[in-house]
């Protein structure tokens, strides 16, 4: 019975990985006949597994979602990371799931075997987080759930949303994608109106109901939602721009810039042109410094007068260089 008990617990952890199982592979992952295997998924279903079977070459057995969430398998990692991410969520990261979270915290941690609770334990009394520079951002989860719903189901979306000024404008979009950067949510949609992409701060919009029709799916905007969004939140916020000749090949460069920092055009085999920008001029010249390979410079004036003024204060800060003896 013990062997049996451990080996449907076994069957029951292969299950849950989001795939489908020949019959054959798990008789040879649990050391058993094909002919147990079904007699355990018969077992698994009398006990409220809803285990669905298909039939032919590339058929085989997977666990379905059921009326009921039954218990779930972890193991070591996976029970420490799920509590680390509760614990996240329940120090207030979205609004509305503090308490769920904390309640959820608490019965997983009730269950968790001792070597596990001193493993998470640790990793709350010793990891910390460094609060934010400037005031946290709320997403309410209601609203994240229908946007992510009408990504899913490719369903139009009319949003009631401010922009940075504070100016309430209505649009209707195609929904793309989420995008989470740090404590802030991004919706990447198409704007049906402006016929362009557009990226909308999820705690500055609202969704109207109902949702409208059905659209045709689209591929994320250059390739990349993630990276879109980066590159246009933090162009969005610079005050300063420049476009700046690299004498490198673009590779290297694109290895040193961060898509937030500024995107990459290739000339030709060994130059590129760096397309960048910053809030104030001094973390501009840090981002070009960082670069390691030479650039020149030409607009805008305030940056070409400001590494100038770098320029001549670094010299100052260095001795002169030693005469060389055949000087002297």
């Amino acid at each position: 019975m013990l062997e049996t008990s451990a080996r449907l617990l076994r069957l029951l952890s292969l299950l849950q990985t989001p795939r489908e199982w020949p019959g054959s592979e798990l008789a040879e992952r649990l050391g058993v006949t094909g002919r147990t295997i079904r007699k355990d998924v018969d077992r698994l279903r009398e006990l409220g597994y809803p285990v669905d079977a298909s039939r032919g070459s590339t058929g085989g057995y997977r666990l379905a979602a059921g009326a009921a969430m039954p218990p779930l398998l972890l193991t070591d990692d996976e029970a420490v990371a799920v509590t680390v991410g509760l614990t996240t969520v329940a120090r207030g990261a979205m609004a509305g799931m503090e308490e769920t979270s904390v309640q959820a915290l608490a019965k997983l941690e009730q269950v968790l075997p001792a070597r596990l609770r001193r493993r998470v334990r640790a990793l709350q009394r010793y990891a910390v987080s460094v609060p934010a520079d400037r005031p946290d951002t709320r997403v309410d989860t209601e609203v994240l759930t229908a946007l992510v719903a009408a990504c899913r189901d490719r369903e139009r979306l009319r949003l009631d949303y401010l922009d940075h000024t504070g100016a309430a404008t209505r649009r209707t979009v195609e929904p793309q994608r989420v995008v989470n950067w740090g404590r802030r949510w991004y919706l990447v949609a198409w704007d049906v109106d402006r016929d362009a992409w557009r990226t909308f701060r999820v705690d500055r919009l609202t969704p109207r109901t109902p949702t409208g029709p059905r659209f045709a799916p689209r591929e994320d905007p250059e390739g990349d939602a993630a990276r879109y969004v980066a590159g246009k939140v933090s162009a969005a916020a610079w005050r300063y721009r420049a476009r700046v000749l690299v004498h490198a090949p673009a590779a290297e460069v694109l290895e040193r810039i961060n898509p937030a920092v500024g995107t990459v055009e290739v000339v030709d085999a060994h130059t590129c042109v760096l397309d960048t920008g910053a809030d104030s001029l001094d973390t501009l010249a840090v981002h070009l410094g960082l670069l390691g390979h030479d650039f020149d410079v030409t607009e805008p004036p305030e940056l070409v007068a400001h590494l100038r003024a770098l320029t001549a204060r670094y010299a100052r800060s260095t001795p002169p260089e030693p005469a060389s003896p055949r000087a002297r």
